[in-house]
């Protein structure tokens, strides 16, 4: 246990420190601090709103909660910027600035003086990005993220980000819905601050957060706008003081148990595919490894028990109502490691036993009554796929998950965009989608995976076909989609080699994706093969990323963060 340091830690270097701190002090009283107030520990609160960034309008208020808990506690709060990751205003992709903002993160929180840190988030790559920056950082910190939005109307109909946008937009492509109609549902999508409403990434992440221990019990899935997330911010203030000089630092929370718990957890809620790659990337930071293979047999012990959006009828509000992540946990007891450490001390079958024993049974299904009988997610090994791929079952078509299909290939999104529309485009609906040079070396990652349906065919009814990238797909979308192929088009691997008419296997049940081409030819192709690097990189952060970024099978993250596997 170390002793709280307060504004006298980590003292600037000036070749006396005597000197820093008096000249810290001094500064500090610039700002209208008492003596003491400056005497206090410290307790820092990450600030990530910007104009930028639609989810977190509300993190200015959730901060003044989060001082006054901090306050009442007997600690100094201060809040410091960082970088603000507004999913839909960045290019190429969000992904691509996730390791720089858990760069940001970890230096901001060893460089400055504070004894804990109140990590308050909520957007898809903001919650990874926090916990990967404090875990690399070592301090005591504690999770507080924004909340889910509140869903809107359209005619009747509930709507919900961005589920609901990509069914519409879907019928909109398809003819089935004019400028008039999705320009009102455009209006209508998203209405209040906070995270998408359904069970994209930031409330996966949100969920597996409260999973691993690192926030306050029950409070993953309060909505942005309800009084008990401000009440949720107070309390994280106040124990964000109390772990002042505690070993309640993430490294020590996280462990195999519990992020085989987040896996567990992940499956039965049928979360997003990024959260695979996010919990990959905190387990590097913590030398943990986690295979593709441990959520296989994962998945085939856990069934999928939330009704939400993408993979059921509701949303988080609904979720959260229904009992939330104690609820879940409840449900899947018998299967988790229990005995994992929590931010507030206790064990997690102490979190588990204090819960509110009531949940809604058409929301968070009973064991024996599931929404599927397998976990949502299934990772894929094959010869198109060496180091893994993966398929959101609970999101997909079970009539496509054992076919073998014709490809037709785009070699990048710029491709795809030019001719996906073209009325002379040689597809039919039994064919395989393929998307190349979408990876995070290629592009940096984008959520592309989810190709449209060419248009000729959706304005025939077609609303599903076999799509392969090495892109991802955010967690609101839908459909059969094979994602994360690895390694990337852009790294060398043979979904670069892929070309249009070649056959291609898909096996869910067996975990298998396999290109049926001869090895000749494929040596034949790979002997003049270039691959495209579509980001330009020669400069700044895109070099630095493109330079070390790893695989997907790796958690995306740059291999000089990642710690050496114990």
């Amino acid at each position: 246990m170390s002793e709280p340091r307060g504004l006298e830690g980590g003292l600037t270097n000036y070749g006396d420190a005597a000197f820093s701190a008096y000249l810290r002090r001094s500064f500090a009283r610039s700002m209208g601090y008492s003596s003491a107030m400056l005497k206090k520990p410290v307790v820092g609160i990450t600030w990530t709103a910007s104009g930028f960034n639609n989810c977190h309008r509300g993190v200015p208020e959730l901060i003044e909660a989060v001082k006054r808990g901090v306050l009442a506690a007997g600690a100094l709060p201060l809040d410091f910027p960082v970088i603000s990751l507004g999913e839909v205003y960045l290019n190429p992709t969000s992904l691509m600035f996730r390791n720089l903002m858990a760069m940001d993160v970890e230096e901001m929180i060893r460089a400055q003086p504070m004894d804990a840190v109140v990590l308050v988030g909520g957007c898809d790559k903001t919650v990874p990005a926090l916990l990967m920056g404090a875990a690399s950082a070592g301090k005591p910190a504690i999770l507080l993220v924004t909340g889910p939005m509140s869903t809107g109307r359209y005619q009747g109909e509930r709507l919900g980000a961005c589920t609901d946008c990509r069914r519409f937009w879907a019928q909109y492509r398809a003819g089935r819905l004019d400028e008039a109609g999705i320009g009102r549902i455009e209006q209508n999508l998203a209405t209040t601050e906070g995270t998408c409403a359904v069970m994209g990434t930031a409330s996966t992440m949100a969920i597996l957060g409260e999973t691993l221990g690192l926030m306050l019990p029950g409070s993953a899935a309060i909505p942005a706008v309800h009084a008990d997330r401000l009440r949720a911010a107070e309390a994280s203030g106040r124990r964000a003081v109390e772990l002042i000089g505690s070993e309640l630092t993430i490294d020590r929370i996280v462990t195999r148990g519990s992020l085989e718990n987040a896996l567990r957890v992940l499956l039965a809620v049928g979360g997003s595919t990024n959260a695979v790659v996010h919990l990959t990337a905190l387990a590097g930071r913590l030398g943990l490894g986690l295979p593709l293979e441990l959520l296989n047999r994962l998945s085939e012990e856990t069934p999928v028990l939330v009704d939400l959006k993408p993979t059921g009828d509701n949303y988080m509000e609904d979720f959260h109502a229904a009992g939330g992540v104690p609820a879940v946990l409840r449900r899947l007891a018998d299967r988790l490691d229990r005995d994992t450490r929590t931010i507030t001390g206790e064990r997690l079958d102490e979190w588990i036993a204090a819960a509110d024993p009531w949940l809604d049974p058409g929301i968070i299904r009973p064991i024996d009554k599931p929404i599927q009988a397998e976990g949502g997610l299934v990772a894929l090994f094959g010869s198109l796929a060496p180091h893994g791929a993966l398929v959101k079952r609970a999101a997909a078509d079970p009539a496509m998950f054992e076919r073998e299909g014709r490809a037709v290939v785009f070699a990048s999104l710029q491709d795809l965009a030019r001719r996906i529309d073209d009325p002379a485009l040689d597809v039919a609906a039994d064919d395989f989608l393929v998307l190349q040079h979408a990876g995070p070396k290629a592009c940096g990652m984008p959520e592309a995976g989810y190709l449209p349906i060419p248009a000729k065919l959706a304005r025939a009814g077609v609303k599903d076909m076999v799509r392969i990238s090495d892109a991802r797909m955010s967690g609101t979308a839908f459909g059969t989609v094979v994602l994360h192929v690895s390694p990337e088009a852009a790294a060398g691997g043979p979904l670069g080699l892929v070309r249009s008419g070649d056959r291609i296997r898909l096996s869910v049940r067996g975990h298998r994706l396999d290109l049926l081409v001869p090895d000749d030819e494929l040596a034949r192709r790979r002997a003049t093969y270039r691959p495209a690097v579509l980001v330009d990189g020669t400069r700044g952060w895109a070099r630095l990323y493109r330079e070390h970024v790893l695989g997907p099978e790796h958690g995306c993250d740059l291999d000089f963060l990642q710690r050496r596997p114990t």
